[in-house]
């Protein structure tokens, strides 16, 4: 016989070929047809589970109203105009934090420091900035997972991205202490420990990086405002043709 991988002709009593060591028992040849069967399942799945994802975030009802319709669509644009001033605005010129969101986002902020409270120092000052992130992402998905309202959800990642670029002037401040904090005082007159982000930076020896990392929080919150603005024109889109064909 003739070994399968090498080609040598030997004796078929032999277990194994004399010149590549192949073991005939253990042979198995390539079934091409299984393993482009296999491949295109595998590649199926993806695209299934890919869509059934898509699907579930631009869910739209069937019966879309003209009047939602209408509302959801001037909200849109209102915060399509709004948004440009966010994108457009510096670190150094604190619109975000001079906006009426500033405002929406505070109480949170410190209702975060209060459920921080337990955690230690670190923690109790970070908690602050977390607060105000963490509820307009857990509005996000109960609007999503819970009442499937898509465009809901997509508004409330806008309020989480214009809440995380509210934190940016907060940790560029860390070294200057010039904002204004609640109570009047600015960080350099205040205890230490008032200002989060001076104290969290400091704690962390991260003092000298305060410019980065305001830098990456500020466009890490531009980026989420963007896809949440995305985000909400594709469902409105998607609810436009329903509307149509009502």
């Amino acid at each position: 016989m003739n070994c399968p991988k090498c080609q040598l002709e030997q004796n078929d009593e032999n277990r194994e070929c004399a010149r590549c060591g192949l073991i005939f028992s253990r042979y198995k040849p390539l079934d091409y047809h299984e393993i482009l069967k296999s491949s295109y399942s595998n590649e199926s799945e993806k695209l299934s589970q890919s869509k059934h994802f898509s699907d579930y975030m631009l869910h739209t009802k069937d019966n879309v109203q003209a009047v939602y319709f209408a509302g959801r669509l001037i909200l849109f644009v209102f915060l399509l105009i709004w948004s440009a001033k966010f994108l457009l605005c510096s670190i150094e010129s604190n619109y975000v934090g001079k906006s009426f969101m500033h405002l929406v986002n505070l109480p949170f902020h410190e209702a975060g420091h209060i459920a921080f409270i337990f955690t230690g120092s670190v923690m109790h000052s970070l908690g602050g900035s977390l607060g105000q992130i963490i509820m307009p992402l857990v509005c996000m998905l109960v609007l999503l997972i819970k009442t499937r309202d898509t465009f809901g959800a997509s508004i409330a990642l806008w309020w989480t991205g214009e809440s995380i670029l509210d934190i940016a002037p907060y940790i560029d401040d860390a070294r200057t202490l010039s904002l204004r904090l609640l109570g009047g005082n600015t960080g350099a007159s205040a205890p230490y420990g008032f200002h989060d982000w001076n104290f969290i930076l400091t704690e962390l020896n991260l003092l000298k990086y305060d410019h980065l990392i305001a830098r990456i929080t500020e466009a890490s919150g531009k980026f989420v405002i963007v896809i949440s603005l995305i985000w909400a024109l594709v469902l409105l889109a998607g609810q436009f043709k329903k509307l149509n064909s009502n």
